[in-house]
């Protein structure tokens, strides 16, 4: 065990593996010496998610990473995200409430329906197009990589997508 607590007897109690505490001794410590030296470093407090507003209802990123990025994501009935790809961003959405249908493809072409009911996960990988309409309000978690930049827009219909744009004159 790296962490140098161990679990005893049939309440699986947490004890430390050993007394020493010395370098190299594998142990941090007892559990008071643990967190007053985890108070004198620079430790994570609580925060607020960061809100944002989206014109298909709004997201909470309430986790933002090195590694990952853990959102919540609220939909209106009849409102549809993007139809959009990531470059590299890697998705996993979990719907929590209200039913869902994705269009997942290769290409705009090859769009296949999904219908995702409350409690059921998919995972879209980087370089699959994909849209979210909602049917019913939906609340979503989605659990990614942390390029949350990484979205290339092929159609909105709030005019979010290049293609959307009228020509210059």
């Amino acid at each position: 065990n790296r962490c140098g607590w161990s679990r005893t007897g049939r309440s699986g109690t947490l004890s430390p593996m050993n007394s020493g505490t010395g370098a190299g001794s594998g142990n941090l410590g007892t559990p008071e010496t643990v967190l007053r030296s985890a108070e004198s470093q620079a430790v994570p407090r609580a925060g607020q998610p960061r809100r944002i507003e989206k014109p298909w209802g709004h997201e909470l990123i309430w986790a933002h990473a090195d590694e990952y990025v853990g959102k919540l994501l609220f939909v209106r009935a009849g409102e549809a995200l993007s139809l959009q790809f990531h470059e590299e961003k890697d998705e996993t959405l979990f719907l929590m409430g209200g039913e869902l249908r994705l269009e997942l493809g290769a290409g705009v072409q090859s769009l296949q329906p999904v219908e995702l009911l409350a409690g059921q996960s998919i995972h879209i990988p980087p370089g699959v197009l994909h849209r979210m309409t909602a049917v019913t309000d939906c609340t979503l978690f989605e659990a990614s990589t942390p390029e949350i930049d990484d979205v290339v827009r092929v159609r909105d219909r709030y005019g979010r997508a290049p293609s959307d744009k009228p020509a210059p004159l």
